[in-house]
């Protein structure tokens, strides 16, 4: 797997579990459809943003290279997030309620997008 496929699925997996999980983050719509265009409206937000402000390693790291990285991405995801709480009302069906749940959502991104790059196959050929 190409490390920016790893970084592209540990985002949607992140915002998919955090859309899931906390009860701040509201998916208002009253059709299956709309909830699928608001989770996919987030995601697609949070792949460009990440991908034009790339912040992680790009193979396996040290822990406390990955704690740098971590808490970098980390204050870039809770920015994308408050980006997302103010415009997802606008374009779709996505509530974001609240700075704790703009930071745990972040938190839950960010330790999904980390943990996926360190695992993937081309992280261990990176370092050989």
């Amino acid at each position: 797997m190409h490390p920016q496929a790893g970084r592209r699925l540990g985002v949607l997996i992140g915002v998919g579990l955090a859309c899931g999980l906390l009860p701040g983050i509201t998916l208002a719509g009253t059709e299956t459809l709309d909830t699928v265009q608001s989770v996919l409206m987030a995601t697609i937000v949070m792949v460009v943003l990440t991908q034009l402000i790339f912040i992680g390693p790009s193979g396996r790291a040290p822990l406390p290279a990955l704690l740098v990285f971590g808490l970098a991405g980390f204050a870039q995801d809770a920015l994308i997030w408050w980006l997302l709480s103010w415009l997802g009302p606008k374009i779709s069906h996505l509530h974001v309620d609240g700075l704790a749940t703009i930071l745990l959502a972040a938190l839950i991104t960010r330790a999904t997008t980390l943990l996926l790059s360190q695992l993937s196959p081309a992280a261990e050929t990176a370092e050989d």
